[in-house]
């Protein structure tokens, strides 16, 4: 169980003190939840702080009840925190599956490989002894990101926005992987995302705006005062 107890996070902006997040106060400990809120809300600000990569200005982090506030992003992967960019990173020189046997932690054999891809949609054949380089679509290094979190089992993963900037094919087949991931997985997803379909597999939402938890509750509870505020759910035909 993931909690959030009075956190903040100011950084400076044309010289002044800007507050990115105000007391956000907050439990996850459903299989799905997805924050969502206008840009500049601080969705990603919020999924950089639980996963270590920025560090609150006030307020605590637990982890099943210890406090990981002051701990780095090494020693929260460590302690079962994943998490996938908005843009997944390109490893020059290493192979699909010595990236999985990594995330693994061990040396995964083949038909672990096969199975690890087979579960994101992709067939092994055509893709375990490739680079993890520019050769790959988004979408693919997306769905790999997301094989090697499920290899890696942890207790919370986290997802920023995995439908930036990739194709309509690449997004369906994404949401299916999520649903997939939904049914299967043991610890919580987080998931920050304005997508509607998105929206519609999540078992609870985080609304933000302005920095500030406006409400938590279903997506019939959520998206109607989403909508309503005037913070619309983009389609994925908005970026195209």
């Amino acid at each position: 169980m993931l909690e959030l107890k009075g956190v903040c996070y100011s950084a400076e902006d044309e010289n002044r003190e800007a507050e990115i997040l105000k007391d956000i106060n907050v439990t996850v400990d459903d299989r799905f939840v997805a924050v969502t809120g206008p840009n500049g809300s601080g969705k990603s600000t919020l999924a950089k702080i639980v996963a270590g990569i920025l560090k609150p200005t006030a307020g605590q982090i637990l982890l099943d009840g210890v406090d990981i506030t002051g701990l780095s992003i090494t020693e929260r992967a460590n302690l079962g925190i994943s998490f996938a960019f908005q843009q997944p990173v390109r490893f020059k020189g290493i192979t699909v599956r010595e990236l999985l046997s990594i995330a693994a932690g061990k040396d995964a054999s083949m038909a672990e490989i096969c199975n690890m891809l087979s579960e994101v949609g992709l067939c092994a054949r055509d893709y375990v002894n490739r680079e993890v380089n520019a050769s790959l679509s988004g979408g693919e290094l997306k769905r790999i990101e997301i094989a090697m979190i499920m290899a890696r089992g942890t207790k919370v993963s986290i997802f920023d926005e995995p439908e930036a900037g990739i194709d309509l094919w690449s997004f369906q087949n994404l949401i299916h992987v999520f649903e997939k991931m939904h049914e299967e997985i043991h610890g919580s997803i987080l998931i920050i995302s304005h997508q509607e379909r998105i929206l519609n597999i999540a078992d609870r939402i985080i609304l933000l705006a302005d920095g500030q938890i406006k409400k938590v509750g279903s997506k019939e509870e959520v998206i109607p005062e989403l909508l309503g505020a005037g913070a619309h759910c983009k389609t994925l035909t908005d970026k195209l």
